[in-house]
């Protein structure tokens, strides 16, 4: 039987120093260990950090003149740009419509008064009876005409009774009347114009008109 031997370990002051060193680390790193563990707690959030509104006074406002001009103009709500709204352009009602050229100005024309060329007095009768004219037409008792000695056919003459001063103008076709003291022979319808012809006869005003 083979007898063990037996092998006494030697240690030399560098490798117990050497162990010392080892051991105290550990010691040390395990210490710290503990004292993390015991010690470990929520972290605390971090507080937020001030805003520029929360820095500057809240009195403070955009358009005060002891702002400073540094100031960030995030500070006041810029406007929003509204729209413009669209022009509508709408047809006038009387665009619409298809143009035409302007008329001419039309030259009106003015009647003068007819001139009066001879005037007087004299009595005025009337007539009715259906009968050949003097210048050949059918005599008309409903139209203005009348008979005259002298003047000449489709002479007008105003006549005019004073009496009421109602007037007519009647055109000469014919001839007469053959009665002293008269000058006019009228239409019935001349002579209803001015007076009753109930009457048959009156005093007249004329004017021959030229």
């Amino acid at each position: 039987m083979a007898g063990r031997h037996l092998r006494t370990r030697k240690f030399s002051p560098a490798g117990i120093a050497a162990t010392a060193a080892v051991g105290v680390v550990l010691a040390v790193g395990g210490t710290v260990g503990a004292v993390q563990l015991t010690s470990a707690e929520p972290a605390a959030e971090p507080a937020a950090e001030p805003t520029v509104a929360e820095v500057l006074p809240s009195t403070l406002a955009p358009s005060s003149p002891s702002a400073s001009p540094s100031a960030s103009p995030s500070l006041s709500p810029s406007p929003k740009a509204t729209p413009s709204p669209t022009a509508t352009r709408t047809q006038a009602a009387s665009r619409s419509k298809t143009r035409t050229a302007s008329p001419k100005p039309t030259a009106t024309k003015t009647t003068s008064s007819p001139k009066v060329v001879n005037s007087g007095s004299c009595g005025a009768s009337f007539y009715d009876e259906g009968q050949m004219t003097a210048n050949g037409e059918t005599f008309n008792p409903d139209a203005l005409t009348a008979a005259h000695k002298t003047l000449p056919f489709n002479t007008r003459v105003r006549v005019t009774n004073p009496a009421n001063g109602k007037s007519v103008t009647v055109r000469i076709n014919d001839r007469g009347p053959y009665v002293d003291g008269r000058c006019l022979d009228l239409s019935r319808a001349a002579f209803a114009a001015i007076a009753s012809t109930d009457l048959g006869e009156i005093d007249v005003r004329y004017e021959v008109l030229g």
